[in-house]
C-alpha cells in the first residue's frame, strides 16, 4: 500500500505519542514533528511502500527524541495482560479456530493507532470479541496449508496468543518458522520478546525479519533462513496490518492468511470489509 493524506495524519499522531512516551517536552516534540512531517512530504510519490516509509519516520523520531524502544514499557504491559488472560481461556481454546480467533482479538494491542484505543479491561474484552467471532473465517481452509509455515509475528500482547498458535501448528506436525522485528519498533515483537514466552521451544526455526528497526517485511532486508522458509513454505501466516501492507504489494507469494483486527479505514476499502472487523482471512496469488 502507498502513503496517503491518512497516512501521513496517522504517523504523525504515532509521532506525537512517541514523544510522549519518551517525556520528551513541548519543544522537542514540536521539533521532532515538524521534522517527520518534513520527511514525509519529501517522499509524496515514492515508489517505497508505506511500512518502508513508516519506519523511515519512527528511526527518526526516536533519534531525534534519544529513545530506541519509546513502547518498552506498554510492551511489557502487554505481555502481562495477555498472559493473565491466556491463563483464564487457555483451557476453553482447543481447535485451530479457537487459536486464530484469540491470536486475532490480541491484534487488538496497538497504540497509537489514530480512532482506535486499547482496551485495560482486557479479559472483559477478550471475551466479549469472542462470542462475536470471526468477520472473515477462512481457518478451514488455512489449515488445510499449514504442512510448512512461516508465521509474521506483530505487537507484543498478541504474540502471547500467537505463540499458542504456533504450539498447536507444530503439535500436529507442521513446520514452523516464526519471524519477529529485528530490532525494536513502536510496540511490535523483538527475539527478546519470543525467548521470554518460549518461541524456542515451537518453532523450528525462530527468526527476525530483518533490517533492523522495521516494521512490515522488506524483502530486501530479509535473513537467509527466512528468505528460504518463505521459498519453501506452504503458506504465510500474516499477523497485523503492516505485514498485510506489506505482503499485498509482492508478487510471486505462496498463500497468504491474513489474521488482524482491521483498526485503518484504508485497509478495510482494500480488504473490502468495515473497518473495526476481525479477519482470518486467506488469499492465493493466481
Amino acid at each position: 500500500m502507498k502513503l496517503t493524506e491518512t497516512c501521513i495524519d496517522c504517523l504523525l499522531s504515532r509521532v506525537v505519542f512517541e514523544c510522549n512516551l519518551s517525556s520528551a517536552g513541548p519543544a522537542r516534540t514540536e521539533e521532532t514533528v515538524a521534522t517527520c512531517r518534513d520527511l514525509l512530504e519529501s517522499m509524496r510519490g515514492s515508489s517505497l511502500l508505506h511500512p518502508q516509509i513508516a519506519s523511515m519516520v519512527h528511526r527518526k523520531a526516536c533519534a531525534m527524541i534519544g529513545n530506541p524502544d519509546p513502547f518498552r514499557l506498554l510492551k511489557d504491559e502487554g505481555n502481562e495482560l495477555a498472559t493473565d488472560v491466556c491463563r483464564e481461556v487457555r483451557g476453553s481454546l482447543v481447535s485451530f479456530h479457537d487459536l486464530v480467533l484469540a491470536s486475532v482479538i490480541g491484534n487488538t494491542f496497538d497504540y497509537a493507532v489514530k480512532d482506535h484505543d486499547v482496551t485495560r479491561n482486557f479479559s472483559r474484552f477478550f471475551n466479549e470479541e469472542y462470542k462475536k467471532g470471526l468477520d472473515v473465517d477462512d481457518t478451514d481452509r488455512i489449515l488445510d496449508l499449514c504442512d510448512r509455515v512461516v508465521f509474521l509475528t506483530d505487537n507484543c500482547g498478541e504474540i502471547v496468543f500467537d505463540r499458542l498458535l504456533a504450539g498447536f501448528l507444530k503439535a500436529r506436525g507442521s513446520h514452523v518458522t516464526v519471524a519477529v522485528r529485528d530490532a525494536p519498533i513502536l510496540n511490535d515483537a523483538t527475539m527478546e520478546d519470543a525467548i521470554a514466552l518460549g518461541f524456542d521451544k515451537v518453532a523450528d526455526c525462530l527468526t527476525t525479519t530483518g533490517g533492523g528497526a522495521e516494521i512490515g517485511l522488506d524483502i530486501t532486508k530479509m535473513p537467509a533462513d527466512l528468505a528460504k522458509a518463505i521459498r519453501a513454505c506452504t503458506i504465510i501466516i500474516s499477523k497485523g496490518m503492516a505485514n498485510y501492507e506489506s505482503l499485498s504489494e509482492y508478487d510471486n507469494l505462496p498463500p497468504v492468511a491474513y489474521l488482524m483486527c482491521v483498526k485503518c479505514e484504508m485497509i478495510a476499502e482494500d480488504c473490502g470489509i468495515a473497518r473495526g472487523s476481525k479477519i482470518a482471512m486467506l488469499r492465493k496469488q493466481d
